[in-house]
């Protein structure tokens, strides 16, 4: 038969209704049935009989679920024996004065049981000390094993350069020192020295590095304060075009001058820009107001630009070239055009003055007497090397030499075709 465990029997006292162990006489005592007979537990005045018995039903409840818990945590350990054995005596006096419906004798039985209960669990009480101290062994290793990471990550960090990332990663470990559950006294200070130490190592190299950074940042603010001031002299210039690349070269000397303090920087960089808007601002202006005359100069040059394209095609290149003369210098007194716009029109332009230029080369060399001698001498040469391969063809042939007649007229017709090339070069002289 298996053993009743203290809790089992505890909950076997709650079993079925408590209620039914007791009943409320006429005059509202009500009386709890024991092995030894009825005994009295109390009134409750005012009330019904069923809520009188139901209020000595959960005194009983509430005893039995008191003896329960102890055996259930009795079973587990989880309490010093001495101290459950202080708690046995006290629920059996409990239960033994007890104003409460319900099984009484199971309930004192689910008590007595716990008694052996205390010994049988005082082997598991042992082992959960002992399964404590294994867990604080291995809490107190991994505890070291944090720390260990943090001072060696820190000692690796001393030398660092890395002003920004490596302080902030400083602060970062600080932050996991500080919850990293601690150790015994001794260790946790010798730890903390070695942590703390490349902390200021690092930090003293960060300040003396800072103080040269700033004698270098006061030069940069120097330089920056003599762009600043050039600027803000140009702001109300009118030299549109001067201005404006003065103004881009001071922006390529202030990224040349290096980086100052943020704040400085800031607000250097603001009156800069300050001047610079001024300036562009009053250029944009300017050439909103020129805008209506850039547009009438640009029906200029479209009118103008129809009437030297009418001078192609060109039939005489000098009366074309006195022409475009005359057009050219209409062209360049023209005003002002926008860029964009103006760049097609300076294409056609250019094409029709190259065109001009050409014809005026070829005119040139028509007219020029010793190209016309050298074409002459051409003609001449091949007229008279026509003439000398038909004498050797004929010659050929009457000798029987078919070979050499057809070499001799193969001969004749390529320079045949070169005489009819060079008497088209001649006639240009000539027409």
């Amino acid at each position: 038969m298996n053993e009743i465990s203290p809790n089992q029997s505890a909950a076997a006292a709650l079993i079925g209704d408590p209620a039914n162990f007791g009943r409320v006489a006429e005059d509202g005592t009500v009386y709890v049935r024991t092995p030894d007979g009825e005994k009295a537990v109390g009134s409750y005045p005012g009330k019904s009989p069923e809520e009188a018995l139901g209020y000595f039903v959960r005194k009983f409840e509430a005893l039995a679920s008191e003896v329960a818990l102890l055996a259930a945590r009795v079973r587990s350990g989880a309490m010093v024996p001495q101290d459950a054995t202080i708690a046995v005596n006290r629920l059996r006096t409990n239960v033994k004065e007890l104003n409460g419906v319900g099984d009484l004798q199971a309930l004192a039985t689910a008590v007595e049981q716990i008694i052996p209960a205390i010994e049988d669990g005082r082997g598991a009480y042992e082992a959960k000390k002992l399964a404590e101290k294994a867990l604080k062994a291995a809490q107190r290793e991994t505890a070291l094993a944090v720390k260990e990471k943090i001072v060696a990550e820190a000692q690796s960090l001393a030398l660092s350069e890395s002003w920004k990332t490596t302080g902030d990663r400083l602060k970062v470990l600080l932050d996991e020192w500080k919850v990293a559950p601690r150790l015994d006294k001794k260790t946790d200070a010798e730890m903390w020295k070695k942590f703390s130490s490349s902390r200021n190592k690092f930090d003293k190299r960060r300040r003396t590095h800072f103080a040269t950074l700033d004698a270098a940042q006061n030069k940069v603010a120097e330089a920056k304060n003599a762009i600043v001031t050039e600027a803000e002299s140009l702001a109300t210039s009118k030299d549109w075009v001067a201005t404006a690349r003065r103004f881009k070269a001071l922006m390529d000397l202030w990224k040349a001058s290096g980086r100052g303090k943020k704040n400085e920087d800031a607000k250097l960089w603001a009156r800069f820009k300050i001047a610079q808007d001024q300036f562009f601002a009053s250029k944009n202006a300017d050439l909103e107001k020129r805008e209506g005359s850039m547009k009438a100069n640009l029906e200029k040059r479209d009118a103008l630009i129809t009437q030297i394209e009418a001078l192609l095609p060109i039939s005489n290149a000098e009366t074309a070239s006195k022409a475009f003369r005359e057009f050219a210098r209409q062209w360049d007194k023209i005003g002002m055009t926008q860029r964009e716009k103006r760049v097609a029109l300076d294409t056609r332009f250019a094409a029709v003055e190259t065109q001009i230029k050409a014809a005026q080369e070829v005119q040139w060399r028509k007219t020029d007497p010793v190209a016309k001698s050298r074409a002459n001498d051409v003609v001449r040469q091949l007229e008279e090397a026509v003439a000398n391969y038909e004498k050797q063809a004929e010659k050929a042939q009457a000798s029987g030499n078919a070979k050499k007649a057809a070499e001799a007229l193969a001969a004749v017709e390529a320079r045949r075709q070169w005489l009819a090339d060079a008497v088209k070069g001649l006639e240009e002289f000539t027409s």
